[in-house]
């Protein structure tokens, strides 16, 4: 067996698309030592299926509503270390890759990808195998080629941290975030909590002089 025992390798899917998980359910029941344990259609619902589960290998989307991919990741291998993430997403842009890589990212591929490589990538990464589309390698190469200028604090904030800065800055409420953004209030302050542990700020307020100072606040 690819996982090194006479177990399947234990998969997640967590996609906020139902056609794409029952897709992907469908296409790796007929795969050998793979099963998917669960599916989630939310980061939220993933962190807390991924406890449950204790899966192997984790396909996480990247967009979705509430907790995005990037923090999904993060939260899910603070708790669970030993498991491994595979970003599934439509998505190339720096904004998304660089961040949910460096959150512990195990392997990048796009939902291009054929059902055979999406199996491919699974057993890899039971064998402790990254894979990354080619396109990733690429960029993820120029980028260590080019002199890195010292980023800003705001720069390791992800999009949606970004989002509720903005809002925090222009005076509103965590409930007023809430409504804008259409989340729970609990995923704003947790938001809110790490934003302002990555910009290095005490309090709200420091984080809003923040965000007028470095243009985030329009």
């Amino acid at each position: 067996m690819d996982n090194g025992t006479d177990n399947p390798i234990k998969v997640l899917l967590v996609d906020d698309h139902e056609m794409v998980r029952i897709g992907l359910a469908a296409v790796l029941g007929t795969e050998d030592g793979i099963e998917v344990v669960g599916e989630a259609g939310s980061g939220e619902e993933g962190i807390r299926l991924a406890a449950e589960y204790q899966p192997d290998v984790i396909l996480m989307d990247l967009v979705m509503d509430g907790m995005d991919g990037i923090e999904a990741t993060r939260q899910v291998l603070k708790q669970q270390p030993q498991c491994k993430v595979i970003v599934l997403t439509s998505y190339l842009d720096d904004e998304k890759m660089y961040p949910v890589i460096e959150a512990g990212a195990f392997s990048y591929l796009l939902k291009t990808s054929r059902a055979a490589e999406i199996a491919d990538a699974i057993r890899a990464a039971a064998r402790g195998q990254s894979v990354l589309e080619s396109q990733v390698a690429s960029k993820m190469m120029d980028r260590f080629r080019r002199p890195q200028a010292e980023a800003p604090a705001h720069a390791d904030l992800t999009e949606r941290e970004m989002e509720v800065l903005r809002l925090l800055a222009q005076g509103k409420s965590n409930q007023d975030i809430a409504d804008e953004l259409i989340i729970g209030i609990k995923t704003v302050k947790f938001h809110v909590t790490n934003l302002l542990a990555k910009l290095g700020v005490e309090d709200r307020t420091q984080a809003a002089i923040y965000a007028y100072k470095n243009g985030l606040a329009e």
